[in-house]
């Protein structure tokens, strides 16, 4: 007979993609990349703890606000012994992405603003650039949507 502890040790990939919401293709692919792991029983089937929902949990979060996996991955393997995210770490990883979600939300606010009249100069509406991007000069910039990219100014 299994104790539920037992039980909250030993769940199937079927199981947990049920519990997480996830497809058992999903799991497979988190586990490759890195961001969860399994053991192996007799028959060689995968096994995960209960924790598992948490970390998977937390990789969900992650993806939601736009982190790379290689980044959740960096995060999570920088964890004392491969543990599962509490609170605290979510709070301390978080900080350390504030910078690029900031960035990302200047970028979507600039595509947001710009999305009617401009695509950012790499432009469709050359009447109009000469009113945001005179004689051209942001092409000493570069090809492509210069004022789309981090850091360059918004036009007068």
């Amino acid at each position: 007979m299994t104790t539920e502890e037992e039980l909250f040790r030993d769940w199937s990939v079927g199981q947990v993609a049920e519990r997480s919401g996830l497809s058992v293709s999903a799991l497979h692919f988190y586990e490759r990349e890195g961001l969860i792991s399994s053991t192996r029983n007799e028959g060689n089937q995968r096994r995960f703890g209960r924790a598992i929902l948490r970390r998977l949990a937390f990789v969900r979060a992650a993806q939601a606000v736009g982190i790379p996996l290689a980044d959740v991955r960096a995060a999570l393997d920088s964890l004392p012994q491969q543990r599962t995210p509490r609170e605290d770490d979510w709070s301390v990883l978080a900080e350390g992405w504030r910078d690029l979600l900031d960035a990302r939300i200047e970028l979507l606010e600039r595509l947001r603003d710009d999305l009617t009249t401009c695509i950012g100069c790499g432009c469709l509406s050359f009447e109009r650039c000469k009113l945001v991007n005179p004689a051209d000069r942001l092409a000493v910039e570069g090809p492509g949507a210069r004022r789309l990219l981090p850091g360059s100014p918004r036009p007068e």
